[in-house]
């Protein structure tokens, strides 16, 4: 029996130097991402914790970025960011628990994501008007930012946005669920402070996100990973949330659709085969259509990219940004002018 006690004190020495070891190499990690990526902007208190909120440029209205469902927070706009703030105000911000930002004990809900953006917003002393931008989850995100904050918002930018219809109309064209999808990520996210996350998504280079963005991003994986998940957990409620609200009234908008065929690994990870991935496109559009008619002055573009415009193609998201922006200082001059 002696050599099986040996044996299970043995494991068990094991086990616990990894532990130790992993917990340091995290620590060196965190350490290392705050030296070497430093908060973009301020960290704005809304009240026992912090957003993290990067506004640049001046001018009227201001446009406010909502990324996806990711781990980038602010820099997934880094490639549009400094262009728009070069002609009016504009604010990227990180949602609880990614990147810079604290995390939430909430359910991070399409709500609960309005409650904290108006919140940082209106404590750093942002005014409105403001041009909402939103891709892909971020499409529904500022919708339920404008149901419950409908006065700021006086237009709106969708990059290739979910819509709050797509799991009934995609089901019947793959068995994949969002959450099923994310399940290997799971049990990885509840061990981050032992090094496994940031071993896991070291990277070097993610084309044609930037360099730095990838590498930023890497570096805050641990604690944002697990922040994300929790927006899946959300995603149904969230886009039900959407769901309610449908009529943005002659606010201007613009969608942007992603056009290009689906990759042999997007078709491989929702189980589909080459025509169904067609189907499926088609479907995409047809949803970005409808979306098209929630505003009286809508614009819909299809564009030869996937679903990462803004890093494939920024051009197109700036000039989409911009001509929201300009119709909305129209807008301003036509209302100025009717109260004098």
């Amino acid at each position: 029996m002696r050599w099986i006690r040996r044996i299970g004190l043995g494991l068990v020495s094991i086990i616990v130097l990894a532990v130790l070891v992993g917990a340091g190499y995290e620590a060196v990690g965190r350490r290392r991402a705050a030296s070497e990526f430093p908060v973009q902007g301020a960290l704005v208190d809304i009240g026992g914790r912090r957003l993290q909120l990067d506004c640049r440029g001046s001018g009227t209205p201001t446009v406010v970025f909502e990324s996806g469902l990711d781990m980038s927070g602010s820099e997934s706009w880094a490639t549009v960011h400094d262009s728009i703030a070069g002609t009016t105000r504009a604010c990227a911000y990180s949602r609880a628990g990614i990147m810079w930002s604290d995390a939430s004990r909430d359910a991070q809900t399409g709500k609960q994501v309005a409650e904290d953006l108006h919140s940082a917003l209106a404590k750093a002393g942002e005014r409105p008007p403001f041009v909402m931008v939103g891709h892909s989850l971020g499409g529904p995100y500022i919708m339920i930012y404008t149901k419950y904050y409908g006065a700021d918002v006086a237009g709106l930018v969708f990059v290739d946005p979910s819509h709050p219809d797509q799991v009934s109309r995609f089901r019947s064209l793959t068995p994949v669920t969002l959450s099923e999808s994310i399940k290997p990520y799971r049990l990885p996210s509840r061990f981050g402070r032992f090094g496994i996350v940031r071993k896991a998504t070291a990277a070097d280079s993610a084309p044609p996100q930037p360099i730095h963005s990838v590498r930023a991003s890497a570096a805050y994986a641990s604690t944002s990973l697990p922040a994300m998940i929790k927006e899946v957990d959300a995603f149904d409620q969230t886009l039900a949330e959407a769901g309610t609200f449908r009529q943005l009234g002659e606010r201007p908008i613009f969608i942007l659709t992603a056009t290009a065929p689906l990759s042999a690994d997007v078709l491989t990870t929702l189980k589909m085969t080459a025509a169904e991935g067609r189907v499926y496109q088609q479907r995409w559009l047809a949803m970005h259509d409808d979306a098209a008619t929630w505003s009286t002055r809508s614009q819909h573009q299809s564009v030869d990219a996937g679903h990462s415009i803004q890093y494939e193609r920024p051009s197109v998201v700036i000039a989409a940004v911009r001509a929201i922006v300009d119709s909305v200082r129209v807008d301003q001059l036509r209302a100025g002018t009717a109260a004098r």
